[in-house]
């Protein structure tokens, strides 16, 4: 029943197309993460490379500005031994009018045979998915407010690479969870694999009560969001996103949900601190907590790049 009506699944339940986190089950997500742990190790190697996408041709399609997203799915499919080709988009075809799905229909005539699809219109990757053919796949790097499930997926990998089993934490995701496609990812990844305590926190502006319906507590002041927490996932301010004043000044932010080594002392001593990039110093995030011992914020980066070729490699693997 379920592969007939999730757009991202085949017939037999497989992934062929990776849309979103949402939707997908337990099994097939610590299928990915632990995909992604056989990966870790490539980066160590003299020769960073195997061949599981050799012969593969891999375009990736950013319609919206992300240095290191895209690059970490640039390395990744290189790693798999895949040939890669970025399209500037500034230069192409579709800022002289044409439309997404012409594009994708031009480039599949150059035998594409994945697509890594970042827009910032909520459903772009979907559309692309339903259009190419059978033995093309689509993964979504981040599509408007909806989703980045490859960001999502290396959140869990980093959570369960430190803290081992999601079925007993307390996890905080803390900032403009209202414009974040992470946030999202990460709580439906989150509550599908066991994590018995969700929470939401920042202003009422920017994390509203609609989150709960979602399986997340939410919560309007910092210390009490993140009490005792285990991880916490800030978030930047998005203000790209923001239309009208949200927010009074980002000084005041930092005083009231800027994490700091002092605040940091409210959540369990053994905590780790994660953001998905990039990072605004003395806005989200004191320097001092960014860089200190409890940061994993470089290591997620490092798994980044295992999880997006655990994900490509999957895809690949599986027929419509």
């Amino acid at each position: 029943m379920l592969a007939r009506h999730n757009p991202q699944l085949n017939k037999h339940g497989e992934l062929i197309h990776l849309l979103s986190t949402e939707g997908l089950s337990r099994e097939i997500l610590t299928h990915i993460l632990d995909t992604a742990s056989t990966f870790v190790s490539v980066s160590d190697r003299e020769v960073k490379k195997v061949p599981l996408l050799r012969g593969k041709s891999v375009f990736n399609l950013f319609f919206e500005n992300s240095t290191r997203t895209r690059t970490t799915f640039d390395i990744a499919a290189k790693r798999l031994s895949a040939d890669v080709f970025t399209l500037d988009i500034t230069r192409s075809s579709t800022a002289k009018g044409e439309t997404l799905l012409d594009t994708v229909a031009n480039l599949s005539a150059m035998a594409a045979d994945i697509f890594v699809v970042r827009h910032s219109e909520s459903g772009a990757p979907y559309l692309i998915a339903q259009h190419v053919a059978p033995h093309v796949h689509v993964v979504n790097a981040g599509d408007g407010r909806h989703a980045h499930p490859t960001q999502g997926l290396l959140d869990m990998y980093t959570i369960r690479h430190y803290k081992k089993d999601f079925t007993n934490l307390s996890v905080a995701i803390v900032g403009d969870v209202l414009h974040s496609r992470v946030a999202r990812s990460d709580i439906h990844a989150l509550t599908t694999l066991g994590c018995p305590d969700v929470r939401v926190v920042g202003p009422r502006t920017l994390a509203p009560e609609s989150f709960s319906a979602m399986g997340a507590r939410v919560f309007h002041n910092l210390e009490e969001g993140i009490k005792d927490a285990d991880v916490i996932i800030m978030l930047r301010l998005q203000n790209e996103r923001m239309s009208g004043a949200l927010l009074p000044s980002s000084q005041e932010y930092f005083h009231n949900f800027g994490l700091t080594q002092e605040k940091l002392r409210w959540a369990k001593p053994d905590a780790i601190v994660m953001h998905p990039g990039p990072i605004n110093r003395g806005v989200e995030i004191d320097s001092d907590v960014a860089d200190g011992k409890q940061s994993v914020i470089l290591p997620q980066v490092t798994f980044g790049i295992a999880v997006r070729m655990a994900a490509m490699s999957i895809v690949a693997g599986n027929e419509a």
